[in-house]
């Protein structure tokens, strides 16, 4: 594996990044801050490897991730991101993801994902955190969620309008307004307010 793209909205993440890239013999390192900036590189370049944050300026990660796995299923997309591994590692794992660190690790923790991806096997934590019967429940209903559903969650919960997200996920407002509808339904929720609370209580 030679080639690598990290994609973060922070400048001192990539610079990080790409130091320990380098340290590890990637011979062609790039660095991009947005979803459509890194599907542009990645359909001209194919990099073997993608370091790949889940929130960046509003634009959802795990759409991305879907994407790269789908339509690159040779690129090992390793997950580096401030989420918590107990909401998203599972989720990340289901889209095809081949690691997931968090950024509150040791720096020793990216440096073995990375050398595991680069022998071609898988690295994830391991969590055991014990949940109340409201967190469990909720658990529940954050797995029953399509990773769709899930990034328009996030992205309300953070104060997006419709039409907004609806132009990021190149979906129709109509679209988005069904998804708002479902979410709520699905969650037990009556209002926008309760989303966004919901969001804060499960990290999201």
């Amino acid at each position: 594996m030679k080639k690598v793209l990290i994609v973060d909205d922070h400048p001192v993440i990539r610079g990080a990044l790409r130091l320990v890239c380098e340290n590890e013999g990637f011979s062609q390192i790039s660095e991009v801050h947005g979803v459509s900036d890194a599907r542009a590189w990645i359909k001209q370049e194919k990099p073997d490897v993608v370091i790949l944050d889940l929130v960046m300026n509003g634009f959802d990660g795990l759409d991305l991730l879907v994407w790269i796995t789908g339509q690159f299923p040779d690129c090992a997309v390793l997950v580096f991101t401030s989420q918590d591994a107990q909401h998203f590692c599972n989720r990340c794992i289901s889209a095809g993801a081949r690691g997931f660190v968090t950024k509150k690790s040791d720096l020793k923790e990216l440096i073995k994902a990375i050398h595991a991806l680069k022998s071609g096997y898988s690295y994830f934590p391991k969590t055991s955190v014990r949940l109340d019967l409201q967190q469990r429940s909720e658990q529940k209903a954050l797995e029953s969620l399509s990773t769709r559903e899930l990034s328009i969650l996030r992205m309300l919960s953070m104060g997006m309008r419709g039409k907004d997200i609806a132009e990021t996920l190149f979906l129709s407002p109509k679209t988005v307004s069904t998804y708002k509808t479902r979410l709520l339904e699905k969650l037990g929720l009556n209002s926008l307010v309760g989303l966004s609370e919901f969001a804060k209580r499960n990290q999201l």
